[in-house]
């Protein structure tokens, strides 16, 4: 059962690669396999629910050896969360017609990627999965045939292979230190590692996967690669792709580096509330749709680098938890602005007011637990940041919004899209609705894996 997501979805790669993707039917295969792939690692999730985290060492080798597969609840949110968003992005495309041959086996290949470095145990696999999911992304940017997406393209792959370059050189850094890459074996034997070593090796880490996520300063290649690509391609981007540099906080951060981590809390704040505030004034100040959604990205970053300086169960818990609501919201705003309709203005509507943190939409949800961590952190000025963070996001996404019905409604309205093509957007929306509607289930598995990686508490 633990392997199972995973082969499903190498098949399929291996599959779509040697079909004709342009073709419907061809498209709707691989949809059906990451379906099923989807359905695999939700039922591993309820295994790992009831029984805790599962291991596994591939063929038999011994640990250090091997591959090493361990997946806990941490890693199992964040699978489902990946999944969910490619399998929307890449219906989506198959709906609007795909353009290229290999878009859909590229989208299955990224979640093989995608999958196997939150089902790992090694930190070195974690490394090659990752750059799976990288270059499936850098070809990807690629898709279509204008020049802004080859100047995308190339900003995108620029910048990215130097934060793959920076995490590998982490990776040597650790095994250098430690001995080892299992990373059980380097979680233990951290404590026991010189500080300006521990702390130089964190710093290159942090570094590369805070550039996988856009974070001020490193934010500068962001809004030219999401305003450049296609529609499906910037909601995998921002909804799926982004997650690497959430995930790999979290796992190398508080699970491997917790000592440097609370170190650099005060710098993680400061970078977080330059985030929010950057993003939000140039979210502001721009029109085209894409161009907002892009800075808010930078902006909804700094949340995320807010809670994880605070730190402890609470603290992951509201990473988790703002990480899994701002990949649906970018995936549905993503694939609702290149829509026209009322399915998927609806869906825009919603989209805008997750964002906002605007009841009863799940985004409510994600802005209340930063604020109640900042309340209980005894921390105003973050509170106070974090509302006005909050209107400024009002502020852009009800001005895009505005643009978004003057377009449709106007002499030059574009025409109407296909209803399937406006349902997949709108569907995802009502996805935030149910959650803001019924939050608990979400909120105590998000609580039961912080805690089992903060406390060791089972699963």
């Amino acid at each position: 059962m633990i392997a199972l997501p995973l082969g499903i979805l190498m098949f399929g790669s291996i599959l779509l690669a040697l079909l004709d993707g342009t073709r419907k039917r061809n498209g709707w295969i691989a949809v059906a396999i990451l379906g099923c792939a989807l359905i695999a690692t939700m039922r591993l999730g309820w295994h790992i629910y009831d029984h805790g985290v599962q291991e596994m060492a591939v063929g038999g080798w011994d640990q250090g050896i091997g591959i090493v597969l361990r997946i806990d609840l941490v890693g199992i949110v964040f699978a489902v969360l990946c999944q969910l968003v490619l399998l929307s992005a890449l219906t989506y495309e198959v709906i609007a017609d795909v353009g290229a041959r290999v878009f859909p086996a590229l989208v299955l290949f990224m979640a093989v990627g995608l999958t196997g470095l939150t089902f790992t145990g090694d930190a070195f696999n974690f490394y090659v999965f990752f750059e799976i999911s990288m270059i499936s992304s850098y070809i990807l940017v690629n898709y279509g045939e204008s020049a802004r997406q080859f100047r995308a393209a190339f900003v995108f792959i620029t910048v990215n292979l130097l934060g793959s370059v920076l995490f590998l050189i982490g990776i040597a850094g650790i095994y250098h230190t430690t001995g080892f890459l299992d990373m059980v074996r380097i979680r233990e034997q951290m404590p026991l590692v010189q500080e300006n070593p521990a702390i130089l090796t964190a710093t290159i880490i942090f570094v590369a996967f805070s550039v996988k996520l856009g974070l001020f300063p490193f934010h500068f290649w962001l809004p030219t690669v999401y305003t450049g690509t296609r529609p499906a391609v910037a909601a995998i981007l921002s909804g799926a792709l982004a997650n690497i540099g959430t995930y790999g906080l979290i796992r190398f951060g508080v699970d491997i580096f917790p000592r440097e981590l609370e170190a650099a809390s005060a710098v993680l704040i400061i970078l977080g509330c330059a985030s929010i505030v950057y993003g939000g004034v140039q979210a502001v100040s721009r029109h085209a749709p894409a161009e907002v959604l892009a800075y808010s990205a930078i902006g909804q970053v700094g949340y995320i680098m807010i809670a994880l300086a605070f730190g402890g169960t609470v603290g992951l818990a509201a990473v988790i938890l703002y990480s899994v609501l701002n990949s649906l919201n970018k995936t549905v705003l993503f694939l609702g602005i290149s829509a026209h309709g009322w399915l998927a203005t609806a869906a825009v509507a919603i989209g805008a007011f997750s964002v906002a943190g605007v009841p009863p939409v799940g985004g409510f949800f994600a802005k209340y637990a930063l604020f109640d961590l900042a309340i209980s952190e005894r921390e105003p000025v973050l509170v106070m940041l974090i509302f006005v963070g909050s209107v400024i996001s009002f502020v852009y996404m009800f001005q895009m919004y505005r643009r978004r019905i003057a377009i449709d409604t106007g002499p030059d309205a574009p025409p109407v899209s296909k209803q399937s093509l406006q349902a997949v957007s709108f569907t995802l929306a009502i996805g935030l609705i149910v959650i803001g509607l019924f939050p608990e289930p979400l909120i105590h598995v998000i609580q039961m894996a912080a805690a089992s990686l903060t406390q060791g508490v089972a699963p």
